[in-house]
């Protein structure tokens, strides 16, 4: 396993900093990265995603840090225009080949909105999602790029359900990014549920969450909801509750051998964090 940062771990620092995502290339790099993640590409004024994703391959190249996967939002449950969704998601396929990235995740629905009453449970989603997620992969094979969806967002959160997704797609281009942390947000065990999972693992995430039972008040600032009603505050890698040690070595047991990102959306200070963040995650590899 090698090591991997996604930008969206850099947040902060560029929120207060001003840095776009060619900036934190250079601090992956120097805090001794491996590769790295884009998320939802940010140009800067005067310059289309096009340019900014050349500009990216080309300071990768530079760096020696490649461009490993390209993550975005997607809804393809809720959109008005099926085909027009997936026309953008095969648009944004070509960007992540701009990138140089070999992977694309991009979302496949938060959940069903009322004004869309058709969609009652998972199982009656599930048909449009899967066709949504096989047009786009098809056309991405075709620029040797796989693409995957997260368990993310809540309703496609747990693992059954991503399961189920990936059997209904039913293509050797499509699997998933498996994030450790992000099964609590739909209150599953994380061991468990990667265990579940691994097989299909096309890339993955680890980040860490501290835990708060729903029978208590809510904790304050910095903490969100999960699906059952409990408390979940971003952490530095190692500092909360998920076994993310355990979950690594699962995904190695049953084969994977990629790149594992650190995606960090903790309070503490952003670049300290993060070198803490990969320090942990370097021992855990070490001992696998």
């Amino acid at each position: 396993m090698k090591t991997s940062v996604s930008s969206y771990s850099f947040s902060g620092y560029m929120r207060q900093s001003g840095a776009n995502q060619l900036d934190v290339m250079v601090l992956a790099r120097e805090m001794g990265f491996d590769a790295i993640e884009m998320t939802d590409l940010a140009a800067p004024d005067g310059m289309t995603q096009e340019e900014f994703a050349s500009a990216l391959r080309e300071e990768s190249e530079r760096l020696a840090l490649p461009i490993v996967n390209y993550t975005i939002g997607a809804d393809l449950l809720n959109t008005p225009d099926l085909p027009a969704e997936i026309d953008r998601l095969c648009g944004q396929v070509r960007i992540a080949q701009m990138l140089g990235a070999k992977g694309m995740r991009h979302d496949a629905t938060g959940g069903y909105r009322n004004v869309f009453r058709r969609y009652k449970t998972f199982g009656s989603a599930l048909p449009t999602l899967a066709d949504g997620c096989r047009a786009v992969t098809e056309y991405a094979a075709g620029l040797g790029i796989v693409t995957m969806v997260e368990n993310h967002g809540q309703f496609c959160q747990e693992s059954a359900r991503v399961e189920k997704l990936v059997g209904a797609v039913d293509h050797s281009n499509f699997g998933l990014l498996v994030d450790v942390g992000n099964f609590l947000c739909a209150d599953e065990q994380p061991a468990l549920a990667v265990a579940r999972v691994a097989p299909f693992a096309r890339y993955v995430h680890v980040k860490d969450f501290h835990i708060k039972s729903g029978s208590e008040s809510n904790p304050g600032r910095g903490f969100f909801g999960t699906r059952a009603g409990n408390y979940l505050r971003g952490a530095i890698l190692g500092h909360g509750n998920v076994p993310v040690y355990q979950c690594l070595r699962i995904l190695h047991e049953q084969g994977y051998d990629g790149y594992v990102s650190i995606e960090f959306e903790g309070m503490e200070e952003n670049l300290p964090a993060l070198e803490i963040a990969l320090e942990n995650l370097q021992t855990y590899i070490s001992m696998i």
